[in-house]
């Protein structure tokens, strides 16, 4: 229903109805309305969670793992989960209940990109004097693309989106854009 409706025109009633329970059970178990979304923004987050544990586990080099997390940071043609992502951040300018479960899932990629950075640069493959101002402008790149190719689908196409990614991220670490291609 959030997905569908966005968090601000999701009634609490509409997914009491989806689910086929009553409202109060609904808030028997959240308490409130902000808690219930930020619930089900976490659960529709884990997904994307679960694929980023699997990636660090495999470990690898750190620039097969960089080009593994951009490609799956940054949007695609098939998921759905950035226009949630969009909606999220709005709401959690009024839901404190939001704002910490998406902060506590922003900082996490954020951790896994500084990982890969601070591994790339251990072993020389990555040329970066400042691993923490990467990571912000590497992930603030594709926040602000990702948002624009979201929102304004006609404007940036996945292609293109991934091509300024890979130049960027590449101009960041001082790679050659060719070094994050596929």
């Amino acid at each position: 229903m959030i997905s569908a409706q966005g968090f601000g025109h999701t009634r609490t009633v509409d997914i009491a109805q989806a689910a086929g329970v009553s409202q109060g059970l609904l808030f028997y178990h959240f308490e409130t309305k902000d808690n219930l979304f930020a619930q089900a923004f976490e659960y529709a987050a884990q997904r994307d969670l679960d694929t980023l544990a699997k990636l660090e586990e495999n470990g690898g080099a750190p620039l097969a793992r960089l080009r593994d997390l951009l490609k799956l940071y940054s949007p695609s043609a098939k998921s759905k989960s950035w226009a949630l992502w969009i909606d999220a951040w709005s709401e959690s300018l009024r839901s404190t209940a939001l704002e910490e479960v998406s902060r506590t899932i922003d900082l996490r990629w954020k951790q896994a990109l500084r990982a890969i950075l601070d591994d790339g640069v251990a072993e020389g493959a990555f040329k970066c004097p400042d691993p923490d101002g990467s990571t912000w402008r590497i992930v603030s790149l594709i926040d602000g693309l990702a948002v624009q190719a979201t929102v304004h689908k006609r404007v940036l196409t996945r292609a293109r989106l991934a091509e300024l990614v890979r130049i960027g991220t590449a101009t960041e670490l001082g790679l050659p854009p060719e070094a994050l291609s596929d």
